[in-house]
């Protein structure tokens, strides 16, 4: 038997982002691991049940959590003191999901993996308070001494890695993330409708999935607008940062507020269905170390414009249209090149579910799970 351990702090609090990964990936790994493989959970407290539910039932899989009275020493548990705990369970191989590992890690004799996002914060600090900066930096630190190999969820951020940390390419494997199956099954027009009617949404528009902050600059998808049809509406999905402020301000003075719309705190269920009723998505990030809401997309039948300069290529592949971060007229133009009735909308996005096809959950488990075996027998 091997025994897995995984860092579920974000599984059990974070509907989106790094909790949507780990629950994904925990998921592949129950539906596709031998039964020798047994996994276990580690948060800090038990977190949102809805989110904790999403986790596979299964006999093999089971959460761990700490007898300690207050925030402070579970936040102190997870960056050290459960070493002891994966002493005690007999974890062969600890996961850390988001980046981290605990100290004492290597010590212990307990086999470390680390995925790694990205390291926004080491390229661009401009976007970061700057004692987050420093506290992720340590933690990205503290994980390449701990850990004995490092997954990159793109070749982008595995040069970061090389670059920033100085890890050898020996320790790093890429290994992309896959969506939630949910996103490529159709849904009747009934859930269609009720989320048409419960998110307000428009008859035609454009979708941006994220947390609205600058460095996801949807300004430029805003700016796009005036070029487009003016029935085509944005609609951004993501928590709101003092950066939406300013893309509202625009749209007041430029005259198209109605045409912007920015909502928050949906459904799992409404975001599927918000992507099945739009007509293209915009992704102009600046950087990013991957980009899961351009797999949702394609999933959903989508054509996607993105911006170059980080991977986003390599998440939307070759079908998807690129332009630059800076470039409203690009970002107008590709936009119009994908909006229904445009020439080659379908068969950009035929070859663009067929290019996403090697994000799929089994082959993802599959590489992590070699990567377990063999730290396991060393």
């Amino acid at each position: 038997m091997i025994r897995v351990g995984f860092d579920a702090k974000r599984i059990v609090r974070n509907s989106t982002g790094l909790g949507a990964y780990g629950r994904t990936l925990v998921n592949d790994i129950v539906h596709h691991a031998p039964e020798d493989i047994e996994l276990s959970l580690y948060a800090p407290d038990r977190g949102k049940e809805s989110l904790r539910s999403q986790i596979a039932a299964c006999g093999r899989v089971g959460f761990v959590y700490p007898d300690l009275p207050f925030g402070f020493q579970r936040s102190l548990w997870r960056i050290g003191s459960i070493t002891a705990d994966l002493r005690r369970d007999k974890i062969d191989v600890y996961h850390g999901l988001t980046g981290e590992l605990p100290r004492g890690l290597r010590k212990a004799g307990i086999r470390g993996v680390a995925t790694i996002h990205d390291l926004i914060f080491m390229r661009h600090p401009e976007y970061y308070h700057w004692i987050d900066t420093k506290i992720y930096t340590w933690k990205f630190r503290n994980a390449c001494r701990e850990a004995d190999r490092i997954i990159a969820i793109s070749e982008c951020t595995k040069r970061d890695i090389m670059q920033l940390g100085g890890v050898s390419a020996d320790r790093i494997d890429v290994i992309y993330q896959s969506c939630n199956p949910r996103y490529a099954r159709p849904l009747a027009q009934p859930q269609l409708d009720a989320a048409r009617s419960s998110c307000r949404l428009p008859g035609r528009f454009i979708l941006s999935v994220g947390t609205i902050e600058e460095r996801k600059n949807i300004l430029l998808a805003a700016q796009a607008l005036h070029s487009l049809p003016p029935d085509v509406h944005l609609v951004v999905v993501g928590r709101q940062t003092g950066y939406a402020a300013r893309v509202l301000a625009y749209a007041a003075k430029t005259g198209i507020s109605e045409r912007i719309h920015f909502l928050s705190g949906v459904t799992d269920e409404e975001l599927q269905a918000i992507y099945q009723l739009a007509e293209a998505f915009v992704y102009p990030s600046r950087y990013e170390g991957f980009g899961i809401p351009i797999i949702e997309a394609i999933h959903s039948g989508l054509p996607v414009v993105a911006c170059t300069g980080s991977c986003l290529e390599e998440a939307g592949g070759p079908d998807s249209l690129y332009v630059s971060p800076d470039d409203a007229a690009g970002m107008a133009d590709a936009v119009g090149k994908v909006l229904r009735g445009a020439a080659g909308r379908e068969e950009r996005i035929r070859n663009s579910r067929e290019y996403v096809k090697r994000f799929a959950g089994g082959d993802v488990a599959g590489q992590v799970i070699s990567i377990y075996r063999e730290l396991a027998q060393k």
